[in-house]
C-alpha cells in the first residue's frame, strides 16, 4: 500500500475500558462494538488497524483515545465478531532506552485468540498474521462441553513425550488425513497404543503457534519443535488436518474444534493432556529479528533489557521476557487459564522455567516465589493442573547441580541427575553405587528440601531434546550434519555408548549388548521412585541417525518410523509398567527412611550387598562396581504391607551370585532375558536363596507376604 492510498487516524474513539486486555465484543454507551485495551507503557499513541474479511486491505485506523496506567484503550462501535485487525504503535526510536517504535510496522495482539491470513509472519514484506476477533462465551462453552480430565493421582501417572506430526506422520493405521495431526493423536490406533504402553498423560511439545527462524528457512529448514511462540493463545493451524488448515486464511474455528476434539478424546480414554509452554522468550529473537508484536508495542517493557538497552538472554534464544512486569505475567497467566477453559488441558511443562523466576534486571536470580509462581499458586482456575518445570536456564545461576528442586509446592521438575546417572551406571561412565541408590530412591538430596515428595521427580532417561534411547546406546558422537550447523550444534557430553561400533550394525553380539542396555535403563525409569517420562519412539527403537539436536528436522529423521517398530521392545515396556502399577513399593510417595517405621515390622528399604549384609560407606563409593540391591516393603499409602520387593541393578557382564533375604522369592522381572511377568508370562516362577546375576541386567523379585506378616506388629 503506497502511503497515499493508507488509511490515516481517524478521530479517537469512545474510551472505554482499559480491560479486558486485547480486542473483545463489547457494548458501551448501549453501542455494540469492540472493546480494545493495549499495554504500551511507552507508546505516545497506539492504533487499531481494521481489515477486510480477506485480511488484505486495511479499512480503516483508528487511534485509541485514552490511557490508563500505561494500558490504551477505546470503544469502536460497529465491528463485532469476525472482525480482522492488527495494532500500530508511536513512540520514540532510542534503542539504548530500550524503545523501537515504528509506526509503519503491522503488529499484532498479544492477547490475540484467533489468526487469519498468512500463518508465517514475513516481516520483511509486512506479510504478518491478522487478529480475528472471537466469541469469548462460545469458545468458552464449548471448552466447557470437552469430557473432564481424568483423576489419575501423580502416583500413577506415566508421561508420555511426544511431537504432533513426527507421533502419527508415517502410522500405517492412523487415516491418512489424520497422520502429523491433532487428529492422529486421538486416532484410534494411537490411543490402543497409550493404553498398550499403559501411559496416562501425555505431554505434547509446542502447539502454540510459532514462527521459523529466518536462518532455518534460508537453509530450507523448519523449526519442527516450535520453541518459538508467535501467539500465546492460539493451536498451531499447521498440526490440524488439511481440511482444517485449508479453512485457517480465512478462520481457524476448524482448527480449535479438532483441538477440542483431541482432548476430549484422550479424556475419554483415561489420558491426561500437558502441554509444552514457552514463555521464556518469543518468536522476535534478538536486536536483529524481526519486529512482529512485543517489541514495537513497547520493548522496553516486554523484555529483559540491561542498562543500555540490549536484551538479557537468559533464555539462550536472542531475548527474554520480562517477569518482573505485571502485564506480562498477566499475558501468561491469562494464556494459561484459556488453554484450561477453552481447550480442557490438564497442565504445563515450563520450557526454561528457571527464566520464568527472574524478574527481569541484569542481576536478577531465580526466586521460587516470583511474581508468576505466586500468581499460579493462587489462582483457582489453575488449582488442578499439574505443573512441570524445567528447572535451568543459561542466566546466573541458571543451573548449578545443587540448585535442582528449588521450585515450590505443587510443582514437579525434570530430573536429568536421574537421566546422567542412570546412564552412567548402565553405560559405563564414572558413577557410584550412593549415586545410583540416591535416584533410584527418589532423589531425596535434590527435593526432599524443599518438603515435596519423591512424585516431584519427572524422571527421564531421554527427551525430544538430546539422543534417543536407540542411539543412546548406538552411538559414542553427536551426528548433526543434517542440521547445517558443520555439527557444532548439541550437546556433546551424552553418556552413550556403542558397544564397540558406532551407529547401525548387523553385528549379532552388539545388537544383544544394545537390546540390554535400553531394557535396562527403560526397567530403571520404571521402577525407581519418582515420575517417569517416556519419549515418544523409544518404545519402537526409533533412531534419528545419531542426531541429538533434531529440533529443525520436519522429515523421516523426526518422524517415528511405525513400519519398522521394535515390537518385543514395545511388549517389555508395558509389562513394566504394569508391574509398576501392581506395586506400590515402585512408586511410593512418600520418602524412604531406611528404618522400621511405627507399627511396621521392617524398614521401608533395606540396602544390601551380594553377600546379604549392610553395605559400607566405602562400599557406597566405589566407582568399580556396579552392583546395587535393595529390598523395599512400602503398602499402598497407608495399607499393610502385602509382599516386599527386591531389586538388583547389575551392570556388569561378569556373573556375581548374590544371596537373596530369607523366604520364598518370585522372579518378576529380568531385563537382559528380556522377561517380564505379565499376562501372557504366567505367574512368576520361584526362586533359590541365591541368585546367579549377569549384567547388565535389572532384576526385580516378590516375596508375597502372608497375612500374619504383613509388615504390621500385632
Amino acid at each position: 500500500m503506497n502511503q497515499a492510498d493508507r488509511p490515516s487516524p481517524q478521530d479517537a474513539c469512545a474510551p472505554g475500558r482499559p480491560w479486558p486486555m486485547g480486542v473483545t465484543p463489547s457494548v458501551f454507551d448501549g453501542k455494540s462494538g469492540l472493546n480494545v485495551a493495549v499495554y504500551a507503557r511507552h507508546a505516545t499513541a497506539v492504533e487499531l488497524c481494521l481489515f477486510d474479511d480477506a485480511a488484505a486491505s486495511e479499512t480503516a485506523r483508528i487511534q485509541l483515545s485514552a490511557c490508563s496506567d500505561g494500558v490504551w484503550h477505546g470503544f469502536v462501535a460497529g465491528p463485532g465478531v469476525g472482525q480482522r485487525y492488527g495494532l500500530r504503535a508511536h513512540g520514540p526510536w532510542q534503542p539504548d532506552a530500550g524503545h523501537r517504535f515504528n509506526a509503519e510496522r503491522l503488529l499484532l495482539d498479544p492477547w490475540a485468540r484467533s489468526l487469519c491470513g498468512p500463518l508465517a509472519a514475513d516481516d520483511a514484506s509486512q506479510q504478518i498474521p491478522k487478529a480475528r476477533v472471537i466469541d469469548f462465551a462460545a469458545e468458552l462453552q464449548a471448552g466447557a462441553a470437552i469430557t473432564a480430565g481424568p483423576q489419575t493421582p501423580m502416583a500413577r501417572t506415566v508421561l508420555y513425550e511426544a511431537q504432533v506430526k513426527a507421533l502419527t506422520a508415517l502410522h500405517p493405521d492412523v487415516p491418512e488425513a489424520q497422520r502429523g495431526s491433532y487428529a492422529g493423536v486421538a486416532s484410534a490406533a494411537m490411543l490402543a497404543h497409550y493404553q498398550r504402553l499403559g501411559v496416562t498423560a501425555l505431554c505434547l511439545l509446542p502447539v502454540q503457534l510459532h514462527q521459523d527462524e529466518r536462518h532455518l528457512v534460508k537453509r530450507g529448514l523448519r523449526n519442527h519443535w516450535g520453541y518459538n511462540t508467535l501467539s500465546f493463545f492460539v493451536p498451531d493451524a499447521r498440526f490440524a488436518t488439511p481440511a482444517a488448515r485449508a479453512l485457517a486464511y480465512e478462520d481457524d474455528a476448524a482448527v480449535r474444534s479438532e483441538f477440542r476434539a483431541m482432548v476430549d478424546s484422550l479424556h475419554r480414554h483415561g489420558i491426561k493432556l500437558i502441554l509444552d509452554v514457552v514463555y521464556n522468550h518469543t518468536a522476535e529473537s534478538d536486536a536483529l529479528g524481526p519486529t512482529l508484536c512485543w517489541r514495537g508495542l513497547d520493548n522496553a517493557s516486554w523484555y529483559a533489557l540491561d542498562d543500555k538497552g540490549a536484551y538479557l538472554n537468559p533464555s539462550g534464544c536472542g531475548n527474554t521476557l520480562n517477569m518482573g512486569e505485571p502485564k506480562v505475567v498477566q499475558m501468561v497467566m491469562d494464556s494459561l487459564r484459556w488453554w484450561v477453559q477453552a481447550f480442557g488441558v490438564d497442565g504445563f511443562r515450563f520450557d526454561l522455567a528457571v527464566a520464568l523466576g527472574r524478574r527481569g534486571g541484569p542481576d536478577a536470580h531465580f526466586e521460587a516465589m516470583a511474581p508468576l509462581f505466586a500468581a499460579i499458586a493462587q489462582d483457582p482456575v489453575l488449582a488442578a493442573v499439574k505443573l512441570i518445570a524445567e528447572p535451568w536456564d543459561l542466566g546466573p545461576k541458571g543451573y548449578q547441580i545443587d540448585q535442582i528442586g528449588r521450585f515450590g509446592a505443587r510443582w514437579a521438575e525434570w530430573n536429568d541427575q536421574f537421566r546422567d546417572t542412570a546412564r552412567a551406571w548402565w553405560l559405563g561412565h564414572p558413577c557410584t553405587p550412593g549415586q545410583m541408590a540416591r535416584r533410584l530412591a527418589g532423589s531425596s538430596d535434590l527435593f526432599q528440601g524443599s518438603a515435596r515428595t519423591p512424585l516431584a521427580s519427572i524422571n527421564l532417561i531421554t527427551a525430544h531434546d538430546g539422543f534417543t534411547l536407540a542411539d543412546l546406546t548406538a552411538f559414542e558422537h553427536k551426528h548433526n550434519e543434517a542440521n547445517g550447523e558443520h555439527n557444532r550444534d548439541g550437546h556433546d557430553h551424552n553418556l552413550s555408548a556403542n558397544a564397540g561400533h558406532e551407529g547401525p550394525t548387523q553385528e549379532p553380539a552388539i545388537l544383544r549388548l544394545r537390546g540390554q542396555w535400553r531394557r535396562a535403563l527403560l526397567a530403571t525409569l520404571l521402577c525407581s521412585q519418582g515420575t517417569p517420562q517416556l519419549l515418544a519412539g523409544d518404545e519402537l527403537g526409533h533412531s534419528q541417525g545419531g542426531n541429538n539436536n533434531a529440533y529443525c528436522q520436519d522429515n523421516a529423521i523426526t518422524w517415528l518410523d511405525w513400519a519398522q517398530a521394535d515390537q518385543d521392545l514395545g511388549s517389555f515396556i508395558a509389562k513394566v509398567v504394569h508391574l509398576r502399577q501392581r506395586y506400590p513399593a515402585l512408586r511410593h510417595p512418600r520418602w524412604f527412611t531406611g528404618a522400621a517405621t511405627e507399627g511396621a515390622a521392617r524398614p521401608d528399604i533395606e540396602w544390601r550387598t551380594a553377600s546379604g549384609q549392610t553395605p559400607s560407606a566405602a562400599d557406597w563409593e566405589q566407582r568399580d562396581q556396579r552392583l546395587l540391591v535393595c529390598v523395599i516393603g512400602v503398602g499402598e499409602d497407608l495399607q499393610p504391607v502385602r509382599e516386599r520387593l527386591l531389586l538388583i541393578l547389575y551392570a556388569d557382564p561378569a556373573p556375581v551370585e548374590v544371596c537373596l533375604p530369607e523366604g520364598k522369592w518370585q522372579l518378576l522381572l529380568d531385563s537382559a532375558s528380556n522377561w517380564a511377568a505379565g499376562a501372557d508370562t504366567g505367574a512368576p516362577s520361584e526362586v533359590a536363596s541365591t541368585l546367579l546375576v549377569s549384567g547388565p541386567t535389572l532384576m526385580a523379585l516378590v516375596q508375597p507376604l502372608p497375612l500374619a506378616d504383613n509388615g504390621s506388629r500385632n
